[in-house]
């Protein structure tokens, strides 16, 4: 009687865990795919369409330039899970090949047997079977035998529906699966004429811009500016929120070391750790939004080879969002850049969060906080119409990128 191979039985065990892998990967490419597409609308609703309305060139370029990397992302992303899918639905073509194999082994030995049992199926044959025996433990093991081969019998016919059931869900899994493919190459094709459509558009602005060259060389400048005079007013603050606390902890004069890293209470020290322990799943400094500019050195949209540094990140959100603190602490400063909006500086031991671009502000120095605690409401850009909230995050007068730390940033 023929039996399935331990070679065949492997190849199941292995299908079978390759297809759970890619299972997982598939998952988190659709948890990818469906967040760049949330982004996309997030940026057409929060920035893009007040920017066109406004008529803000600059602003624009920026936004689209936004959506468009969004949007390459995404195409990128499905095409990842497209052949993630080629390579599932060729495992799923081998592994019902294999299945109906197995099947069709298990039909042909069950037919054996049912011939077999038609052959000798009188119930006078198996008595004489076992009255033929020499002695009573030849005739014990002769019941035994008819027994097991009886439940055999009964087990293969098991088998085969179940064999049968797992074909036709593999069937209808490989249908569901060319199905799925089908829909993402077309959703793809959807975001590359919608990418086109953008680029189009991103070059049409930047000629626009390109004829008059030195107002937007102008406005770089100016913005840079700006920028530089927020992170030195944080830093600065940040420093003298040291030598302060350090002077009340001690009650020694400041030296070089104690003005660039804080002493830590019992106290402090707890909310530090804790702040450490919650490295990567931080809340978001509002309830909603989307990262609109990142940690680090960016490339200008018009002109490439102008770099931009950015000591925080920028999230895009509702006209009339609140800021919120991300940890439990105390308001160590209000600020204003003259010309500018407000911001609050929130101690969390040795971590500093800075809270920039509000139209007001809800607490003031000393007060303690708690997370999710509103400090006050981000400013709405009157010409852009933007709604963007600058947040940094600093370790003593270290910088550090808050993308590492705020959970999905």
């Amino acid at each position: 009687m023929r039996h399935i191979t331990f070679f065949t039985l492997f190849f199941s065990l292995l299908c079978g865990s390759f297809l759970a892998a890619q299972t997982n990967q598939q998952i988190a490419l659709e948890k990818k795919r469906a967040q760049l597409q949330k982004d996309i609308r997030a940026i057409n609703r929060l920035l893009y369409a007040e920017t066109k309305e406004k008529g803000n060139v600059l602003e624009q370029v920026e936004s689209l330039e936004q959506k468009i990397n969004a949007q390459q992302q995404l195409v990128r992303i499905t095409n990842q899970q497209s052949n993630l899918l080629n390579r599932q639905i060729n495992a799923n073509v081998r592994n019902i090949g294999t299945l109906k194999k197995d099947l069709l082994t298990l039909k042909e030995d069950y037919a054996e047997m049912i011939q077999k049992s038609y052959q000798n199926k009188s119930q006078q044959s198996r008595l004489l079977f076992l009255l033929s025996s020499e002695n009573f433990l030849q005739a014990y093991k002769r019941l035994q035998y008819i027994k097991q081969y009886t439940n055999y019998r009964q087990e293969q016919g098991k088998s085969i529906i179940a064999k049968t059931d797992t074909l036709k869900l593999k069937n209808q899994d490989l249908i569901d699966q060319r199905k799925l493919k089908e829909q993402l190459l077309k959703e793809n094709l959807a975001t590359k004429k919608e990418l086109e459509k953008e680029k189009k558009a991103k070059d049409a602005l930047l000629r626009t811009i390109k004829k008059n060259e030195s107002k937007y060389t102008a406005s770089i400048n100016k913005k840079k500016s700006e920028a530089r005079k927020i992170d030195q007013q944080i830093e600065k603050l940040i420093r003298s929120a040291i030598v302060a606390t350090n002077k009340k902890t001690t009650g020694k004069t400041t030296t070089k070391t104690s003005s660039t890293k804080f002493v830590l209470t019992p106290e402090a020290k707890i909310v530090a750790n804790n702040f450490t322990a919650n490295k990567g799943k931080l809340i978001w400094p509002v309830a909603k939004g989307f990262k609109s500019k990142g940690f680090g050195v960016y490339k200008d949209a018009v002109y490439p080879g102008i770099k931009h540094q950015n000591n925080g990140v920028i999230i895009a959100t509702d006209k009339g969002s609140k800021a919120r603190s991300i940890f439990e602490g105390e308001v160590i400063a209000v600020l204003a850049v003259p010309g500018g909006n407000k911001g609050v500086q929130i101690k969390h031991g040795n971590y500093i969060t800075t809270y920039y671009n509000l139209s007001t502000t809800y607490v003031k120095k000393g007060d303690k906080v708690t997370a999710k605690q509103e400090i006050g409401e981000v400013a709405t850009n009157k010409f852009s119409g933007q709604t963007l909230l600058k947040f940094y995050l600093y370790k003593n007068v270290s910088k550090l990128n808050p993308e590492e730390w705020i959970y999905q940033l």
